[in-house]
């Protein structure tokens, strides 16, 4: 078995081309619940729906989010209305008292859908419809994942972080934000002060999170404080990978990042945006794959390849990186 920690899309495109190398039934996918929302009363799931419409082959791999070819009838109408009635452009971030009430799974992340500034396609609604519904039956979100998996038949086993709320929120000069405001509606902008991940202190990792992390575990060349970050702060987590081989891609080549937010990010909490300080990040990982031109001298084992992801061959030569990383540290032993 082995686990791929997942945030936004530097880990699915790995698992774009994992098959090459590991057995789909032995991969377990642990994603970052932090930037999650609730939109007009539907709760959505950003980085855990990427993974669950790549392995169900319904992602749109242009834009790494939603479903491929789908419309957007209901998102447009939303617009239409708000623009016709006045209703203003703002993304609509409901008040303390409307965070804290309701459905528990929300507290901190809730959003009107007046004009709805997220892009939600028709298919891709239905998704946070059931999702939304089950969890108002009483389904946990690891079961409605599960659920939701197993209909778009996705190959992997796939679990949210946690059951609990846990909301990334990026502190500005201009006040705190949702991270969801802060990168689709102000286009990651503001400047950054820091980063809470609200509701972090009392929330729990599932038991079969915990047990995921017993595996050899792959984290993607994602965003270290928002993508991941949520996760690391669960109680337990760190302490987990302490004990587990751990293998990381650098989502930078020497201090050029490929995509996102994670520099401005990565310097709020004090690393160095560059490969060097994603070491820094991560105390706990035992091998890093960095790309062939970086020339990032590490304390700890590096396996060096072209790490630009673009379809599932560079995909797959990545994975059979990491896989070399993993014997590098004695760890061969464990994976699929």
């Amino acid at each position: 078995m082995v686990t791929f920690l997942s945030g936004g899309t530097g880990t699915p495109k790995l698992l774009w081309g994992a098959d090459a190398v590991f057995d789909n039934a032995e991969i377990t996918v642990l994603a970052n619940t932090g930037d999650d929302v609730e939109l007009g009363g539907l709760f959505v799931c950003p980085d855990v729906d990427t993974v669950l419409f790549l392995g169900g082959d319904e992602l749109d791999r242009e834009t790494w989010w939603g479903i491929a070819d789908d419309t957007a009838a209901t998102h447009e109408e939303l617009g239409s209305l708000a623009s016709a009635a006045g209703l203003g452009t703002g993304t609509g971030y409901l008040d303390d008292a409307a965070q804290t009430s309701g459905r528990h799974l929300s507290r901190w992340r809730r959003f009107s859908g007046v004009g709805e500034f997220m892009y939600i396609g028709d298919r891709d609604r239905a998704i946070h419809i059931t999702r939304t519904s089950l969890l108002d039956e009483g389904h946990s979100l690891t079961e409605v994942i599960d659920v939701l998996a197993d209909a778009l038949g996705v190959p992997w086993t796939v679990l949210p972080m946690s059951d609990d709320p846990v909301a990334s929120i990026i502190h500005t000069p201009d006040g705190p934000m949702h991270f969801q405001e802060f990168w689709v509606a102000h286009d990651g902008e503001p400047a950054v002060e820091r980063v809470e991940f609200r509701g972090s202190a009392g929330a729990q990792p599932t038991e079969p999170v915990l047990e995921s992390l017993s595996d050899p575990v792959v984290i993607g060349p994602s965003n270290p404080i928002t993508s991941l970050g949520p996760i690391l702060a669960l109680d337990g987590v760190p302490a987990a990978l302490e004990t587990t081989p751990v293998v990381a891609v650098s989502p930078f080549v020497e201090d050029r990042l490929f995509s996102g937010p994670a520099a401005q990010l990565m310097r709020a909490h004090g690393y160095e945006a560059s490969t060097a300080g994603i070491a820094e990040a991560y105390p706990f990982v035992d091998a890093f794959v960095l790309d062939d031109i970086d020339g990032t001298d590490l304390d700890r084992p590096v396996v060096r390849t072209d790490t630009t992801i673009d379809d599932s061959t560079d995909s797959s030569r990545v994975v059979r990186a990491i896989e070399t990383a993993f014997e590098s540290i004695g760890a061969t032993e464990d994976l699929p």
